[in-house]
C-alpha cells in the first residue's frame, strides 16, 4: 500500500499523465488524414472502423500508411516525453492513459479503435526489442493468413510473454491489461475469425454494416 502522505502528493501528477496520454491517444488520425485527403468519413466503408485496416481499403496506401504512422506514434511520444521527465513508472500511466484515449476517445464520443497500432508505438517506447517481436509476429501471421484481425491478436498474446522472458515484469502486467483490452475490442473478429467470415487484407471496400463499431 503506498504511504497515504506521499501519495495525497503523487495522485495529481499520476492524474495529470494519465491525462496527458490521454488526449494524445484520442486523436483519431484515420479520420482526420482520410478527411483532409478528400475522402469523407472512413467510418461509412468497410468494416466501418478508422483504423489502418480499414483506411487501406480505400485503395490509398500513402493513407493507411500515415495512420499506422499517426496512431503509433501519439503511443511512443506519450510514453517517451513523460519517462523523460518524471521516468518510466509514470511513462507507463502514460500509455495507458493513450490507450484509452484510442479506444475511447472524447471527440467521438468514446467510441474508437481497436489499439493495434497505440498498443504497438507503447510498446516500442516501453520496451524496443519486444516492439519490433510485435511488428515482426504481425508481419508473419499476416503473410500467411492475410488476416490483419489474426495477426494483432497473436502479436499481443506474444508481448506479455516475451516481457517475462526478458524479466521485465511491470511492463508485463501493463500489456497483459492492454492485450485483454485488446482482445476485448476484438471479439466481433475473434467471431468472424471462428465462422470463416472475417475479411482479409486488401479486401474491397463497401459500405459499412449498419451499427457497425467505427473501430481500428
Amino acid at each position: 500500500m503506498p504511504d497515504p502522505i506521499s501519495w495525497a502528493y503523487a495522485w495529481p501528477y499520476y492524474a495529470a499523465v494519465l491525462a496527458f496520454g490521454y488526449l494524445l491517444g484520442s486523436i483519431p488520425f484515420g479520420l482526420i488524414i482520410t478527411r483532409m485527403a478528400g475522402l469523407g468519413d472512413i467510418r461509412k466503408i468497410g468494416s466501418g472502423n478508422i483504423g489502418t485496416t480499414n483506411v487501406l481499403r480505400t485503395g490509398k496506401k500513402s493513407l493507411a500508411a500515415a495512420t499506422l504512422l499517426g496512431d503509433a506514434l501519439k503511443g511512443t511520444v506519450a510514453v517517451l516525453l513523460v519517462s523523460h521527465f518524471y521516468g518510466q513508472e509514470m511513462a507507463m500511466v502514460a500509455g495507458f492513459g493513450a490507450f484509452l484515449g484510442h479506444l475511447f476517445p472524447v471527440w467521438l464520443k468514446f467510441k474508437g479503435g481497436k489499439g493495434v497500432a497505440t498498443y504497438l508505438g507503447i510498446l516500442l517506447g516501453l520496451s524496443w526489442p519486444v516492439g519490433i517481436a510485435f511488428a515482426l509476429i504481425w508481419i508473419a501471421v499476416a503473410y500467411l493468413s492475410r488476416y490483419s484481425s489474426l495477426s494483432a491478436l497473436t502479436a499481443s498474446l506474444a508481448s506479455p510473454v516475451l516481457l517475462v522472458l526478458l524479466d521485465q515484469w511491470q511492463l508485463a502486467e501493463l500489456f497483459g491489461v492492454l492485450t485483454l483490452m485488446l482482445w476485448a475490442k476484438h471479439h466481433e473478429n475473434i467471431t468472424r475469425l471462428l465462422k470463416g467470415q472475417e475479411s482479409k487484407i486488401g479486401s474491397k471496400s463497401k459500405p459499412a454494416a449498419r451499427g457497425a463499431d467505427p473501430a481500428s
